[in-house]
């Protein structure tokens, strides 16, 4: 779903897609014409880096409210004809999730649309989770007829029927129409949530998954055959390794670190660097050099998992490869280094952005990193990260790390995170972001008084604005 031609960071619609504060208080400026335009694109083409953890809907729900925003567009793209072609959550989950948020400020046509999408919509499960938070009991009964109308009278119908009950994410619609006073409801509610209870309690009964026999030779032999099949097993066959490997199987274990097949090697390396073998690090050294992706994937996932003092010293010595060791040198010593590590893991920093932009997966940690150890230096790199990046999590992250090394974040970016798609962090800003600018004062105290906001952000609001602050 993540499209990475979104718009340049300094333009309206780039700003509003990456959830950034400065979007809403751009758009808030802007031609209303102009920010209705960019919030309909964005809410209609999910630009999220990963949809199913950041956050946009709440952000983009309350620039609706601050515009007054029209649902036309969100309107048409419920009900159009691509619905019943794609039917997948990531296509309309972020307009339903507006909508909810819409409907919770009282927005009576959000909550009317949702109601007609439960009757008429492709995605009709996630809309009844919205208004399950926020219909009354009385519009969630209305619902139960056409809900239950989807579902055929016949074992496949009542089959789907038990699934939904079961999966869903809010069960207050269900509950309520097991109690419908229509007794042809309430009867194929009740039947539903029990037939849903006897699947998962049959589901926790059942055997589930291939489980290797009890040897380090069947175990190896297991995590090869996954391998082989496209399925890594190494991470499990890893643990099955530490139930039955004793002392006279290390010779075993390390010949497979060395030299096996793929799943064996892989699972022997990670066995090993569990278990801080001597040997492990020399053989995740070895392994790096394997034309194998996967054997080079598992030596280094295995060691960043180490957590030795010896792990840490070679990490100094690997940092400076061009390759992936020295990539997760870097990220040791920004986890477990001391402050002495500061210029590797500063030099690691500019050169994963340099090399890899400023979405590189390894920057999560690197930027971490930055202000676990407070590297001053690290700002400029940082303040890029931070405008850049089209995801909003390492956007925090860049902004926790500026908390600590850039003495003018709480007279900057901090100022425009209290806008934040991310509730982590507005709560970052509202601990630091400077009182003296007259835009903060009020906005702490809007997100104190909106029901909304998580309760995190309100306790470091109230921190800062209350009568023992």
């Amino acid at each position: 779903m993540f499209d990475s031609g979104i718009a340049p960071s300094g333009t309206l619609l780039g700003l509003l897609q990456r959830g950034r504060g400065d979007g809403t208080l751009h758009a808030l400026t802007a031609p209303r014409a102009d920010a209705l335009a960019a919030l309909n694109q964005c809410v209609l083409r999910d630009p999220r880096h990963d949809w199913q953890v950041e956050n946009r809907s709440l952000y983009y729900a309350r620039l609706y409210l601050d515009l007054d925003g029209e649902l036309t567009a969100v309107e048409a793209h419920l009900f159009h004809p691509e619905d019943v072609l794609d039917p997948e959550e990531n296509r309309t989950g972020l307009a339903l999730a507006v909508l909810g948020h819409l409907a919770a400020y009282g927005r009576r046509d959000a909550l009317e649309l949702l109601r007609r999408y439960v009757v008429h919509g492709a995605n009709w499960a996630w809309a009844l989770d919205e208004l399950a938070l926020r219909d009354d009991d009385a519009g969630l009964r209305a619902l139960a007829v056409p809900v239950l109308a989807r579902f055929a009278r016949d074992a496949e119908g009542d089959a789907a029927l038990a699934a939904a009950v079961r999966d869903a994410y809010e069960p207050r619609p269900w509950r309520l129409w097991a109690d419908d006073p229509r007794e042809a409801v309430a009867t194929r509610v009740r039947a539903a949530r029990e037939q849903g209870s006897f699947d998962r309690w049959q589901r926790q009964l059942d055997s589930t998954g291939p489980r290797p026999d009890w040897s380090v030779r069947a175990v190896l032999a297991w995590a090869d055959r996954g391998a082989e099949r496209g399925t890594p097993l190494h991470a499990p066959a890893a643990r099955c390794l530490t139930a039955v490997a004793g002392p006279e199987d290390r010779p075993d274990i390390v010949e497979a670190a060395l030299d096996g097949s793929d799943g064996a090697r892989s699972a022997a390396l990670r066995y090993l660097a569990d278990t801080h073998d001597p040997l492990a690090l020399d053989l995740v050294e070895a392994a790096v050099a394997s034309p194998s992706a996967t054997v080079v994937e598992a030596a280094v996932e295995s060691f960043e998992r180490m957590r030795s003092v010896a792990a840490v010293d070679r990490a100094r010595a690997w940092v400076q490869r061009p390759d992936a060791l020295g990539a997760a040198a870097g990220r040791v010593l920004a986890c477990r280094g001391g402050a002495h590590d500061a210029a590797l893991v500063l030099g690691a920093l500019r050169e994963a952005v340099r090399s890899e932009g400023p979405d590189a997966a390894t920057l999560w940690t690197l930027v971490d990193g930055a202000g676990r150890l407070g590297i001053g230096c690290a700002a400029p790199v940082l303040r890029h990260v931070y405008r850049e990046t089209a995801s909003s999590h390492l956007r925090g992250r860049a902004a926790r790390a500026l908390a600590a090394t850039d003495g003018s974040f709480p007279a900057g970016f901090a100022v425009e995170c209290l806008w934040d798609c991310e509730e982590t962090t507005r709560e970052i800003a509202a601990r630091h972001a400077e009182t003296g600018d007259a835009r903060v004062v009020e906005r702490l105290r809007r997100l104190a008084a909106d029901p909304a906001e998580e309760d995190e952000v309100q306790t470091a609001v109230r921190s800062r604005i209350g009568p023992d602050a």
